[in-house]
């Protein structure tokens, strides 16, 4: 079994293992975090709702871009965020990268393309495979929870914007959650029906370094 192979087998497993959520409603206009609890609204500025860094980041980003970088408005490092199911991404692709095939168990994902151009795709669940190549200007929609990727097939780097339907919209790296978690070789062969030195050259491979 080859590795493309592999990958359509992983993304039906994903299917079937899958849970997909959203964020709760909130009752009042927005969530004030713990250290600011108590603290009178007219005390909440604007600045609470302003969110920087992607220019701070893009300041300092060695250009061309020698690998991908992420740069995430997310509840995590956005508190305004939480509660109101809304995020926000900056993907930058060096030349010949691919985002693996994944998922965001908690919204869809509406991506941007603001310069170079990209191949994605994404499979659902009856097993259709849906691409696109997407220029600069162009906006392609991941419905929730569904296996999906991008690829910047072109000599130059690409640089796009996603937006979530979730404060917290969570990332399953699929061929990394498979093969770089521990599952038993045995498991893995069997499933894959592939034997145990292709398991365990994808695991070399996927497997993150200890901590």
């Amino acid at each position: 079994m080859n590795y493309y192979s592999l990958v359509l087998v992983v993304v039906a497993l994903v299917w079937a293992l899958a849970a997909v959520a959203g964020d709760p409603d909130i009752l009042g206009d927005f969530i004030v975090p713990a250290p600011m609890v108590g603290m009178p609204p007219t005390n909440i500025t604007s600045d609470f709702f302003t969110y920087t860094d992607f220019l701070a980041a893009k300041e300092y980003m060695p250009w061309p871009p020698q690998y991908f970088i992420v740069i995430k408005a997310n509840m995590e490092v956005f508190p305004a965020l939480n509660g109101q199911s809304v995020s926000y991404a900056m993907l930058v692709f060096p030349s010949r990268y691919v985002n693996p095939p994944h998922t965001h168990q908690r919204a869809a994902e509406l991506l941007f393309v603001q310069s170079g151009a990209l191949s994605v795709g994404f499979v659902d669940t009856a097993g259709k495979l849906y691409t696109q190549v997407l220029v600069a200007g162009d906006i392609f929609v991941f419905p929730k929870g569904l296996v999906h990727y991008q690829y910047n097939q072109g000599p130059n780097p690409a640089t796009a914007f996603s937006a979530f339907g979730s404060a917290a919209p969570g990332t399953v790296n699929v061929p990394a959650s498979v093969f770089g978690t521990g599952i038993d070789d045995a498991v893995l062969a069997k499933s894959f029906k592939t034997d145990f030195w292709t398991v365990q050259k994808l695991k070399a491979a996927l497997t993150p370094p200890p901590k």
